[in-house]
């Protein structure tokens, strides 16, 4: 995971980014994401990209090189985060259990990316279909996450609300 931040409207750092994922610069609250390579929308001036482990040190170059000259900043923090994947039927009532954010079928769709809370601890969240979401937390809380998710999805403690 490459954290990238700048001017997400500049043509520069857009390029830089296409020639590094293949995808374009998602929309607000998009994921991007093909072939393991993708974009997480996370705020008006950064991108989380993905990219397999083993190249995240040259991504973190590439990328760098595409944007001489554009005021932007470039780190690799995919040692510092932790991903799961809550995936079946039921994995929209897991999240809801868990988060402020509304998940609902007409607010999080396919696609969209939400960045707020799991429980106490920040985290950001996309749905790459129906029924299966993955989560991003800071791997500090990543134990605890663990926790949260398998409580939520523990059976016994369905809400059938969606």
């Amino acid at each position: 995971m490459v954290t990238l931040r700048g001017d997400l409207a500049s043509a520069g750092l857009k390029k830089a980014v296409r020639n590094l994922t293949g995808v374009a610069v998602p929309k607000r609250g998009q994921a991007r994401i093909a072939d393991g390579h993708g974009i997480l929308w996370m705020s008006p001036d950064e991108l989380l990209i993905f990219c397999p482990y083993a190249e995240a040190a040259q991504s973190v170059e590439r990328i760098q090189s595409g944007l001489d000259g554009v005021h932007a900043l470039v780190a690799d923090v995919s040692d510092a985060r932790s991903v799961f994947t809550v995936a079946g039927v039921g994995a929209r009532e897991v999240l809801a259990k868990l988060t402020p954010a509304d998940v609902s079928p007409d607010a999080f769709g396919a696609g969209m990316v939400r960045r707020s809370r799991l429980a106490q601890v920040p985290a950001a969240f996309w749905l790459q279909d129906d029924d299966t979401i993955t989560v991003i937390c800071f791997r500090s809380v990543a134990g605890y996450v663990l926790d949260l998710l398998s409580s939520a999805a523990a059976p016994g403690g369905e809400v059938e609300y969606f």
